[in-house]
């Protein structure tokens, strides 16, 4: 939760649109630098003005939000695993390899879903469940 005037000071500097859009996504209000897009359209911000740990975060493109729609070199930035961004570093850089498929789309994580993935077993059960076998009384 923010003060009262840190959140009225955040509205001052990024309009009454966009943190509409901040309240309602992300539960806080936050101002700063844009710091670069993926190719999945979302956004990553930062403003070093912020507490430890909260001067970086991303707006995502669609609503419908995954932690798997980041690439991995802005979840590393994100993180803090690194200092520099993708954009400025040239190895955290995306680049599209030969196996990948042209399609920018996302993964959904179906975890928890009807869509998820179960595996099957095909080998013979090593404990077989015990039925009782009981004589009929006279």
């Amino acid at each position: 939760m923010s003060t009262i005037t840190r959140t009225l000071s955040n509205l001052w500097r990024v309009g009454i649109k966009d943190y509409w859009h901040q309240l309602n996504y992300i539960g806080d209000t936050k101002a700063g630098a844009l710091i670069g897009t993926d190719r999945y359209g979302n956004k990553y911000f930062e403003n070093n003005e912020e507490l430890p740990l909260r001067t970086r975060w991303v707006d995502y493109r669609n609503q419908d939000f995954d932690a798997s729609q980041i690439e991995p070199g802005w979840h590393a930035w994100i993180s803090y695993a690194v200092d520099k961004p993708p954009t400025q570093d040239a190895l955290l850089a995306y680049k599209r390899r030969a196996w990948e498929d042209s399609d920018t789309k996302t993964l959904p994580n179906y975890t928890l879903t009807r869509g998820a993935y179960k595996p099957y077993n095909t080998v013979k059960a090593k404990v077989t469940t015990w039925e009782p076998t009981a004589v009929e009384r006279k």
